[in-house]
């Protein structure tokens, strides 16, 4: 079964089990850079919460390690002196002077409400760090089940149709 007829298969199914189920086959036929417009698509869509919401909540469930990751990648897009000054400065108060990179035990001291707003701040911003955000979690398919239905479903179907003009 090649992906197109598994994303097929999967959109058909219609609730949040079905998708969550899915997204296990979905990533193992799919490139990181086809989940990560999926995503994209998903965290850019009025019918899910706003990209900042989405963020915290993928924050809540990563790991130590993976909250770094995120962070990490919100500072490579903005650079560190944006992205310190976001959401009033909470990213910054936890990097050392000079630092650039964000360790896990750092990330860990964040709560999943300051990185919503970190998040928000961050699009706000540059809109192109939703595409970085995405990437980054395109490559942790089990934080992307957390996301919930409408998420995965318009992830799911943002991918088909890249699928089938490929």
């Amino acid at each position: 079964m090649g992906l197109l007829d598994i994303l097929q298969q999967a959109i058909g199914g219609g609730n949040a089990d079905d998708h969550a189920n899915h997204i296990d086959q979905v990533t193992q036929h799919a490139s990181t850079e086809e989940i990560g417009a999926g995503l994209a698509a998903a965290m850019r869509s009025d019918q899910t919460p706003p990209f900042g919401n989405m963020v915290g909540q993928l924050f809540g469930q990563s790991s130590p390690t993976q909250q770094a990751g995120v962070l990490n990648q919100i500072l490579a897009t903005l650079g560190p002196a944006a992205a310190s000054a976001l959401a009033g400065g909470v990213l910054g108060r936890v990097l050392q002077p000079g630092q650039t990179q964000v360790t896990p035990d750092q990330a860990s001291q964040l709560s999943p409400a300051q990185v919503t707003e970190i998040a928000a701040h961050a699009e706000q911003q540059h809109a192109g760090v939703i595409d970085e955000v995405s990437q980054f979690y395109a490559q942790h398919s089990g934080l992307i089940k957390t996301l919930g239905g409408a998420a995965l479903a318009i992830a799911l179907a943002k991918m088909k149709e890249n699928a089938t003009r490929g």
